[in-house]
């Protein structure tokens, strides 16, 4: 009776729970609160477990506190992909889905894939990721106000309202813009890796700060394909037989945001790094289609940032093999 398994169903205002104890399910549904938090370790304790692996989807930052509290308890916890479940419940033939139900699927998946340990991002790191989301936001409202404007707003009122919301949003975008330009400069592996991403033709310092605040750690992925893996980047392809061939795309099932992220500079990288531009007009002759062509830019500018990155050295035009070193 060393270790048990949990099963966490996270929702925004509770958190159903599914533990194993000796194989046995029983439930136990809390508040998404630090009070439910301590019931969590309390009902665990009273089972006379010290020790555990708890297992939760990746639901943005409703599980993210859950999550921390019981990894300073000392408990083994596990953030997956919610696609892993997805696809387990779709082997098991699941025909119901309701909290309690998705809770033990959840332990059961845990127990019998034993995902790899998570770990909270540094203090740091969640305060940058912060900043560029709420940076992204602001820039997402001042596109739509400025939308509303260019159609010629016919009420004064309505115009000078507008005007002065998108005045408001600047000194806003300037203001977050400056503390994500602070954080990085004080914290010392972020203006390292800051300055080695900023030597990349077509990687400019939102780009570099959007990278920082997406990957907890560049240097924890073993290989290039497992970071473009990561981004949803890698090609996907779908064959069966010798009938059917479809065209191969990229999977998706990654960071959305990375890849955001990665698609303006894709473009600047098409005309200013030389490198990229060689990659994308090859990929042009061939007869490629021009998304596909931005796709597979999307990902060289990913490999370039985790080549320099886990090479500890500036971008080398000249270096031609780091593409090959670190592909």
């Amino acid at each position: 009776m060393d270790e048990f398994v949990m099963g966490l169903d996270v929702a925004k205002h509770t958190l159903d729970a599914i533990s194993l104890f000796n194989g046995r399910p029983e439930y136990l549904q809390v508040v998404n609160q630090p009070e439910g938090f301590r019931q969590l370790q309390v009902w665990v304790e009273n089972h006379g477990y010290r020790q555990g692996k708890v297992c939760l989807e990746a639901t943005g930052q409703y599980g993210f506190a859950a999550a921390k509290y019981l990894y300073t308890c000392g408990f083994k916890v596990s953030v997956v992909n919610p696609a892993r479940i997805k696809a387990y419940a779709a082997s098991r033939l699941q025909r119901s889905k309701t909290d309690k139900v998705d809770a033990k699927l959840i332990a059961e998946f845990c127990q019998k894939e034993n995902p790899p340990t998570w770990s909270p991002p540094r203090p740091a790191q969640t305060e940058l990721k912060g900043l560029v989301h709420y940076l992204d936001d602001l820039m997402g409202q001042k596109r739509q106000e400025k939308n509303r404007t260019e159609f010629g707003m016919s009420v004064e009122l309505v115009a000078n309202i507008l005007n002065e919301h998108i005045t408001f949003l600047d000194e806003k975008i300037k203001s977050i813009r400056k503390a994500i330009r602070h954080l990085i400069q004080q914290d010392p592996q972020f203006k390292h890796d800051f300055q080695l991403l900023m030597s990349i033709p077509g990687v400019g310092e939102l780009t570099a700060a959007r990278l920082l605040a997406e990957i907890p750690d560049i240097r924890a992925f073993k290989t290039a394909h497992q970071l473009t893996a990561y981004a949803g980047l890698n090609p996907r392809q779908f064959q069966s037989g010798s009938s059917i061939h479809r065209k191969s795309r990229i999977s998706k099932t990654g960071n959305a945001n990375l890849r955001y992220a990665l698609y303006m500079p894709a473009l600047v990288a098409y005309r200013c790094n030389p490198l990229i531009k060689i990659f994308c007009l090859r990929l042009l002759n061939s007869g490629k289609p021009k998304m596909v062509v931005m796709c597979a830019a999307m990902r060289k500018l990913l490999v370039l940032a985790f080549g320099v990155i886990k090479s500890d050295s500036p971008f080398d035009p000249n270096y031609a093999k780091l593409e090959v070193v670190f592909a």
